[in-house]
């Protein structure tokens, strides 16, 4: 078993640091109602009293119900600050002028991407650092948007498999209605990660932490991470020059 409490000890001083050397005001974070963003708002939460979840849906359902009210418990249970802005009308002003974008994950992936930008415009007018909420289990497989869910100034859980993830949640005490249910993007309804990603997270964490798995799991995740480095990756820059 995982020491938790050791690493949760840590991970809060790692936020700190962070925090204190930029000379920051305190961390702003995506509030969705999932395991990752809770497991984050809770720790950033620990490290900082001056943590602000905001809660984005964007067209889906699910953003305006299930979401919505489980990103809401989580911060009335643990006291972090939450706030609501509905981003809707961001997306469909785009939708508007952009009358040539139609494949559905092109439109889909507009959505974390204008998340993150009313994250950042937030961050920047209080003083706050952006907090990522990727687990290892999704950078692994490039399950992210680029530039969208994938921009941060830190994640404190990028380490933690999405196995792990649920477990230190559980440890916290994080409420049943964000630990039980499927992990989900929310990207649209019905959406669930593992039938995206084509593979279960206990195949991938397994393969992730042990290198065992069948042939088609060892084939699926090599194959997507070898297609997905470019999400890892910072952009390339020509010349060799020393900034």
């Amino acid at each position: 078993m995982r020491d938790w409490q050791k690493e949760t000890e840590q991970r809060v001083e790692w936020i700190k640091n962070i925090v204190n050397e930029s000379h920051a005001k305190g961390i702003i974070f995506g509030n969705s109602g999932g395991k990752d963003s809770a497991l984050v708002g809770i720790l950033c939460k620990k490290a900082c009293e001056n943590t602000l979840g905001i809660i984005m849906p964007c067209q889906s359902n699910r953003n305006y119900t299930i979401d919505k009210v489980d990103g809401e418990n989580l911060a009335q249970k643990f006291g972090i600050e939450c706030q609501l802005v509905d981003v809707t009308p961001i997306k469909e002003a785009m939708m508007s002028v952009l009358p040539d974008v139609e494949m559905p994950l092109a439109l889909a992936n507009m959505n974390p991407r204008i998340r993150m930008t009313v994250l950042y415009a937030i961050a920047q007018q209080k003083g706050y650092l952006v907090a990522g909420t990727g687990n290892r289990s999704e950078i692994t497989m490039g399950y992210f948007t680029k530039w969208g869910d994938g921009g941060c100034d830190l994640n404190p859980i990028a380490d933690l498999t999405c196995t792990e993830a649920l477990d230190y949640l559980r440890w916290l005490g994080a409420p049943a209605e964000i630990t039980e249910k499927a992990p989900s993007a929310g990207l649209w309804d019905d959406q669930t990660d593992e039938q995206e990603m084509g593979i279960t997270y206990a195949d991938l964490d397994r393969y992730i932490m042990t290198g065992e798995g069948d042939e088609k799991t060892k084939q699926k995740v090599e194959s997507t991470r070898a297609r997905t480095h470019h999400k890892r990756s910072m952009p390339q820059w020509y010349g060799n020059i020393k900034y």
